[in-house]
Formats: structure tokens, sequence, C-alpha cells
């Protein structure tokens, strides 16, 4: 074993050391032992050291988890705030809990964040940079920014990903993994799937480990936005940026978290809620790509209530077959169109269309677009239509891509800017004649003519490949060289089935046989007119047959235990 791979175990097991006594902490000593999470540090549960708990058992679960997240640090604290994005993976209630984690993080010092930025730019730092502000400008659980000049002259920010974040956020996602597993094991009616949340969690921990995905994003909505008034994304800086390091335009004006509403014109509240609803509302309809977390920590506000968008780390995209079934459920639900809505759901998710032909799901649905029908777009509260449909799916164990959860955060999030600054300004509203737009160009004579154009250009190409596939299947078949793939599902159990029909076969021929055997020996016995062993065998077989028989029926009428 390499030394490398020994001092992860040993780091592996003192972290696991620390999350169970974390546990025990918050009131999850019962958990511990019933999932048997203190087998992994190699000892029983009368050796491991499990401290008692500290007064909070009396406290919800919820809320004893989120403790328990903050307790453990940043990549738990993550993992609780993307959490808070998926009420499909977990309860309402968890997700609602969730969104109280913050990330409250003591900064490094810039001796250490120099060291990075030796090691990205090895011999070139001074010929990129003059000067680089020590004093940080903020310091989240990844990353800390500090304030730049370029050799040009120009005021920048620099992202610089925290030293030694990568390799302990991906040891605590593997542990997380496992720990999900044993969840899964023990715990079957979650109502979600913990590992299912686990590759949810990594595959959004990943994202924002890599700078360079980050400034990619940037860019993209950058471009998306160039020549808007009202909207823009700051500049990335690529010769400056690695995939530890993110160097981008320092904006001049104030953070939207910092100004208060009384301090405002009615005018310049009502412009900056209207180019914030303009900002996300553009990113989903139209360019099926969106900053997921526009809070106003994260928008500048600038001169003419021009809006600037930073921190795109975390981004959701929607292709536009996803975009026009968002539209169809909210016209279905509109209507009251309760086969439309069937259809978005088996198109939107892998559910089973069994399970959204039951009587039940169609009922609870009706229910659902009960509080909505006859409601017109202007009144219609479009985040609680996706937070209670999403919900409903939760409780029929159906999870939704993450992207469109990631939607749903967005559009509650700027609603909350909308009624923080402008209680009165009506969101949906402001942002119909984009929707109408879109439902217009869906069914206008060229949106028809080009789809009409793409299915006959597909069919020809399929046509044009049709003589090669023939030619290859021939080719095949005179050869006798065809192969079968079949995927045979719960072919364990079928597996079972027949070991268990072959050996009731088995006793069931070994009874018949003594029951006839016996008979003829006592036959035999009898014919011969003179008592002998024989036919004393054969009583000895038939009272063996019998109890056979009695333990054989028995075992049928007994109640069987269930895997």
């Amino acid at each position: 074993m390499k030394i490398t791979s020994i001092k992860r175990t040993i780091r592996n097991t003192r972290r696991f050391a620390e999350i169970i006594k974390v546990l025990c902490k918050f009131g999850f000593r019962q958990l511990v032992q019933d999932t048997g999470l203190h087998r992994l540090l190699g000892g029983s549960k009368d050796e491991i050291e499990i401290p008692s708990g500290n007064g909070s058992d009396a406290l919800p679960r919820p809320v004893r988890v989120r403790m328990v997240l903050e307790e453990l640090g940043p990549t738990f604290v993550k993992l609780g705030q993307i959490l808070s994005t998926r009420p499909d993976l977990i309860p309402p209630e968890w997700a609602s809990e969730f969104k109280k984690l913050q990330d409250n993080c003591q900064h490094v010092s810039f001796t250490e964040i120099y060291n990075v930025l030796t090691l990205e730019f090895p011999g070139r730092l001074d010929q990129i940079f003059t000067f680089i502000d020590e004093t940080p400008l903020a310091a989240a659980s990844i990353a800390q920014v500090h304030r730049a000049i370029l050799q040009d002259g120009t005021p920048v920010v620099i992202k610089v990903l925290r030293p030694g974040a990568r390799e302990l956020i991906e040891e605590d996602m593997a542990l997380v993994e496992s720990l999900a597993q044993l969840l899964q094991q023990y715990f079957s009616d979650l109502g979600y799937s913990p590992t299912a949340v686990a590759k949810e969690f990594s595959r959004e921990l990943l994202k924002e480990l890599n700078l360079v995905i980050e400034g990619q994003s940037t860019e993209r909505l950058r471009r998306y936005f160039e020549g808007d008034d009202n909207i823009c994304f700051p500049k990335v800086y690529w010769t400056a940026t690695t995939r530890n390091v993110l160097t981008m335009q320092e904006i001049q004006g104030r953070l939207l978290a910092t100004v208060q509403p009384e301090n405002l014109t009615a005018a310049e509240r009502r412009s900056i809620v209207a180019n914030g609803t303009d900002a996300v509302f553009k990113q989903c309809l139209r360019f099926g790509f969106f900053h997921a977390d526009p809070h106003p920590g994260n928008i500048f506000l600038l001169p003419g209530s021009k809006l600037c968008f930073i921190d795109c780390g975390m981004t959701g995209q929607l292709d536009r077959k996803t975009t026009d079934q968002l539209i169809n459920l909210v016209s279905g639900v509109v209507k009251g169109d309760i086969d439309r809505l069937c259809r978005v759901v088996i198109e939107l998710t892998e559910v089973d269309p069994a399970v959204t032909d039951s009587r039940d799901f169609r009922l609870e649905l009706r229910q659902l677009t009960e509080h909505f029908r006859n409601t017109d777009l202007q009144h219609l509260n479009i985040t609680s239509l996706l937070s209670d449909f999403f919900g409903m799916l939760q409780r029929y164990r159906i999870q939704c891509p993450g992207d469109l959860m990631l939607l749903t955060k967005a559009l509650t999030t700027i609603e909350g800017v909308a009624a923080h600054f402008d209680p009165t300004f009506d969101v949906l509203s402001h942002v119909e004649p984009q929707i109408q737009e879109i439902i217009v160009n869906r069914y206008s004579m060229g949106a028809i003519r080009n789809r009409i154009f793409k299915t006959l250009a597909s069919s020809f190409e399929i046509l044009e490949d049709l003589p090669g596939d023939l030619q290859r299947f021939l080719d095949h078949a005179r050869h006798s060289r065809f192969t079968l793939n079949l995927e045979l599902k719960r072919i364990e159990h079928l597996s079972e089935q027949l070991d268990t029909s072959s050996r009731l076969m088995g006793i069931a021929m070994i009874i018949a046989a003594l029951i006839v055997g016996s008979s003829i020996l006592i036959l035999a016995d009898r014919m011969s007119r003179q008592s002998s062993f024989i036919g004393t065998l054969g009583i000895l077989g038939l009272i063996l047959a019998g109890i056979n028989t009695a333990a054989f029926v028995i075992s049928f009428l007994l109640p069987r235990k269930r895997k």
C-alpha cells in the first residue's frame, strides 16, 4: 500500500470518528448504532466512544440535522445548501430548514493565497498583476476573493480556491457517498434515494470546484446580454484564469443586499425589480441557460438601475423540449387538462406510465389544479405552482431533473427580491408578453414549417442509410453471425423461484417413492403368508412418508419470512 493511501485511510478514519461524535452530540446515537456506523472504525459499539447528547434531542429532526451539517464544516454546509434547492429529493420541511445554512467562514491568511497564486502562475505572477490587496473582499467555504490590478492598470477581482479545499471536499464527498449507501440500506421509507442525493451533490460541487467552468458560465451569460442597457455580467480575463483562480472585471457599484428600499424612489425600486425579473426569465425562457442563485448578495446595482450579476458558479440549463413542457405545465394547470399534465410528468421524468395512469395520482393532480384553475396568467403564482407540483411528485417518489429544481430556486429568489423592493410588483404580469411570444413562435407557421423540414431531413437521412444497413444485415445473415442481446431484469428472483420449484418437486418425488415402495414391501410380506422384516420395513417407510408429508403441508401453512 502506498504511503498516500495509508494517510488517506487514517484521515478518513478520523473524519468518520468526528462524524459519529457530532451525530451523537445532536441526538442521533441510536442511528449510529442501528446503521452500524461504528463498525467502519473497526470496533464494536462498546469500544467506540460515543458521547451523550447536548440537550438538543427535543428539537425537531430537520433542525438537528442542520446543526449537524453546520458542525461538520464547509463541505456538509454546501451539501445542505444544495439540498435546500431539491424538495423533490428531501421532504419540503427539511429543504426549508436547510435554507438557513450560511457560509460563515474565517478567511485564510494572504500568505496561503499567495502560495496558491504562485503555483498557478509560476514565474509570471508579477507579469500579470501589479497589485494584489491582502485584505479579502469575501471568504466562503470554497474560495476567497481579493482585489487586484492587472499590468495594464485594469482593476479586477481574483477568486482563489482555498488551499486544501479540493482535497478535503473530495474526501468528504467519498464519505458522504458511503453514508448515503448505509442510509439507503437501512431506511427504505425515506421517500427519496440517499444515493441519488449524494450523486446530485457531487455533480454540483465538482462544478464549483473548477473555476474555469464558472468563468465559462459567466462569459456565456455576458454574451447573451451584450448590448443590453439594463443587465450585464462581468468580463472574464482568461490569461489570469486557471482551474483554481478566476479573474474578473471589478464591478463599481453597490451590492443589492446593502441597498435599503426606503432610500430609493418608487420608480427606481420598480425599475430594479423589472430588470431583475427580465434577466431571470430571459435566461430561462429564451436562452435556456440561467444563473441559479440570483440573490441580492450576487447582484450589483449600477447607475440607472442597471443590474450586474456575479458568482455564476451555480447555473442551470433547459433545452427547448423542457421549456415547452414547462409551458404545457402552466397551460394544463390553468385549463385543468389532466391528460396533458400526465404527459408533462412522463416527458420531464423517468416515471413508469402506470403511476400516472393510477386513479390516486390523477385524483391528486386534479386537486392540485383546482387551486389554480380559471386563474388568468396575470394572477398565477408560478413559483407556488412549481413548488406544489414538485412536492406532489416527491410524495410519489418521482425524481425530477436537477435543473428544474434550480429553475424553481431561481424564480423563488427573484420573487423574494421583488417582494423586498416592490411588493406591489406583479412579476408574472410583467413577463406575460415573453411567455405569449414563445407560445406564438412555437405554433407559428414558420415554426411549424421548420419542424416539418427537420422531420423530413431526418427521414431522408434514414432512407439514405437504409441500403447500407440492409447490406450489412444480409452479410450477417449470409455468414450466420447474428448477435442477440437480452436484458433480463429480476433474473435473480427467477433463479430463486426455479430453485425452490425444483426442491419441492424433489421432495414430492421422494415422498411418492416412499409410499409406493413401502406399499410394495407390505404387499409382498402378506403374499408370502409369513411375517418378516420386509413388512416392518414397509410400515416404517409409510410412517416416514407420513411425517414428511405432514412437514411438507405445514411448511406451506406457516407464514413465510419476507426478505
